[in-house]
């Protein structure tokens, strides 16, 4: 049996970190098996700075590292971890999701994801990816800064297109927002929701106003297997 394989994404300052690490510390979790955010260790590995950001080849490199972590901690729990789980501090879709934001135009996002998606690593990886739990964290008001370059507008942006490139690889992803703000009631809901995974009727997945599903309202080609899709509740 495949580790069940949970990927916390979204904006920064959305929380992805504080949940990541309790949800480890709570559930006893090896550090094989936790996924750091792998951004900031390459960027000070190759000596990359915010100015990089925008570039293909710094996406590449996050990219890259990313997946050979996750590749890793998937050998080491299916193998070595009898819970069976892999918990991730973003995922290979982040740099996909940064490359697209920081195009000049439409033309030049496209250029840089069809770069990206065509490394063989992120193919194999895709097809994980829809096996597996994402959450998408909405921002937060109050815990945003406005610093002249990440605002409001930004994070909004920034989910919108997070929601897109999820929707067209047809991985399913549920969100958590403002409406979820103690730590431990964020804690609770992924475990539940980590437990569900482990059944074999994964459909019978609960719908709670915390964690909301998306489901793909657009015709499914493969009529065995749930596709994401619009945001319609």
């Amino acid at each position: 049996m495949s580790p069940v394989q949970v990927y916390v994404v979204g904006p920064s300052s959305t929380g992805k970190t504080t949940l990541c690490n309790a949800v480890a510390k709570s559930v006893g979790l090896p550090t094989r098996c936790y996924i750091t955010e792998v951004a900031r260790q390459v960027m000070r590995s190759k000596g990359y700075t915010r100015a990089d950001v925008s570039t293909v080849e710094m996406q590449r490199a996050i990219m890259l590292a990313q997946l050979e972590k996750e590749a890793n901690a998937f050998a080491c729990a299916r193998w070595g971890n009898s819970e069976g789980l892999i918990l991730s501090d973003r995922s290979g879709i982040d740099p996909i999701v940064y490359a697209i934001m920081t195009a000049k135009d439409e033309g030049e996002a496209h250029q840089k994801e069809e770069v990206l998606v065509n490394i063989p690593a992120f193919q194999m990886a895709l097809r994980r990816y829809k096996e597996a739990i994402f959450l998408l964290l909405n921002p937060v008001e109050e815990w945003l800064v406005d610093d002249g370059v990440r605002n409001l507008d930004h994070h909004e942006r920034c989910i919108k297109v997070f929601r897109q490139v999820l929707d067209k690889f047809g991985i399913k992803y549920q969100e958590m927002g403002a409406e979820t703000k103690k730590i431990e009631d964020r804690v609770r809901l992924l475990e539940e929701r980590m437990a569900l995974a482990h059944r074999p009727l994964v459909s019978q997945m609960r719908d709670t106003p915390a964690i909301r599903p998306r489901v793909s309202q657009r015709p499914v080609t493969n009529p065995g297997r749930e596709v994401t899709g619009t945001r319609s509740l």
